[in-house]
């Protein structure tokens, strides 16, 4: 079962207030698959270069959003999509918008640079409080690019609301949801109330695509663009420098293999082969 929440979360109203959900969409911009083959780590701060990679929406994120769509059309609800990136990430948050989403959020500072999944997780938190009113967060269960799963449970902890990882199956209920979520040796059903976290596998869903329409309607929509400063947030636990987890090095573990070819006849060989596994200790 889902776990339940320490306390009442500070970013959502009571549900007598009103009956529209608000829905938050955390997406990443990550480097375009087909242009994996160029990825390259600076040599000083081993962090990806994306400077002449062209990006797109996490694949995981877009079943979140369109999750988020699905119980938009069936329920009314509201979708705001947030993201931490370089101002270029408009270009997905715009994509978002014109699959369907409503509001687009944008924490864009150069203290956030080289921020691991803590210090990501502590920036998204603090522009979902700014946005506030919020019943569900929806991420991707990874990001193709760095596979931790760590960002969305990290949120949900910083916010102080129960969350359920890897959903693969969703469905409404009174007063919250029921949802499958994948595990090791199969899957297993949980419910839980509002707020809560969901983070998404690609069964759960096909995501759309957008259409002419929502393209033309995105392009009139603001994109409401935060700093640190503007999140509260302090210097010192953002980016690289607020962040416990950073890479010292990477390399190439060289590989290699040693063979010799044995001679004679087939017997002569296992023999051969024998007394050198016996020599060895291989074999006792």
């Amino acid at each position: 079962m889902a776990k339940t929440a320490k306390k009442a979360n500070k970013v959502s109203p009571a549900r007598g207030a009103r009956t529209k959900l608000h829905i938050v969409v955390c997406i990443k911009p990550v480097p375009d698959p087909a242009a994996w083959s160029k990825l390259r780590l600076h040599p000083d701060t081993m962090l990806l270069n994306r400077a002449e990679l062209g990006a797109v929406i996490n694949p995981l994120d877009l079943n979140a959003i369109e999750q988020a769509l699905a119980i938009k059309e069936a329920s009314a609800a509201g979708i705001s999509v947030l993201t931490m990136a370089p101002p270029a990430a408009e270009d997905q948050l715009r994509e978002a918008l014109a699959m369907g989403c409503d509001e687009a959020y944008l924490a864009s500072d150069r203290a956030f640079a080289g921020a691991d999944t803590l210090s990501t997780a502590r920036c998204l938190a603090a522009a979902i409080r700014k946005i506030g009113d919020v019943d569900l967060v929806f991420c991707g269960a990874y990001s193709a690019d760095g596979s931790t799963a760590q960002v969305g449970p990290q949120i949900a902890e910083l916010l102080e609301m129960p969350d359920l990882t890897h959903v693969v199956g969703i469905e409404m209920v009174p007063g919250g949801l029921r949802v499958v979520c994948k595990v090791e040796d199969g899957t297993v059903a949980a419910e839980c109330g509002f707020p809560a976290l969901l983070t998404f596998d690609r069964e759960a869903n096909r995501p759309r695509l957008a259409t002419m329409p929502g393209i033309r309607r995105a392009r009139g929509l603001a994109v409401i663009s935060w700093t640190a400063t503007d999140l509260g947030l302090d210097p010192a636990l953002t980016g690289l420098q607020g962040s416990p987890t950073q890479m010292l090095n990477v390399f190439t573990q060289p590989t290699g293999r040693k063979g010799e070819m044995l001679s004679g006849s087939a017997a002569e060989m296992a023999e051969n082969l024998l007394a050198r596994l016996h020599a060895a200790k291989v074999l006792e």
